[in-house]
Order: C-alpha cells, then sequence, then structure tokens
C-alpha cells in the first residue's frame, strides 16, 4: 500500500526541490500539509498535482 503523506525530506527526494521551495509552496497552496503533532506531512496527492502542473 503506498503512503497518503511524505515527510519533508521524503517531499525533497521525491521533487528535487530544496526546504525553502517547499516552505514556498506549502505557504502559497501548491503543496497540502497536515499536521500529526509536532510533524509537517506532505500529501502524495498535491505532490502528484505539482508535479503534472510543473513547478512555479
Amino acid at each position: 500500500m503506498e503512503p497518503l503523506t511524505v515527510t519533508i525530506e521524503g517531499t525533497r527526494q521525491l521533487t528535487g526541490l530544496g526546504n525553502t521551495k517547499i516552505f514556498e509552496l506549502l505557504a502559497s497552496g501548491h503543496l497540502k500539509r497536515v499536521k500529526v503533532g509536532r510533524r509537517t506531512l506532505v500529501t502524495i496527492q498535491s505532490i502528484r498535482a505539482l508535479i503534472e502542473r510543473g513547478y512555479s
């Protein structure tokens, strides 16, 4: 079964983007985050959508 979310580190590995760009995309709403306690997780669905439409 494929995970629904990944960590920021996982997002970096999947996209090749750095922390600064990932946090910019989270702040702008282009990536969707889920907070679990103190952990920030990014939805796989939003990563796929970002890749399909291209990084901005």
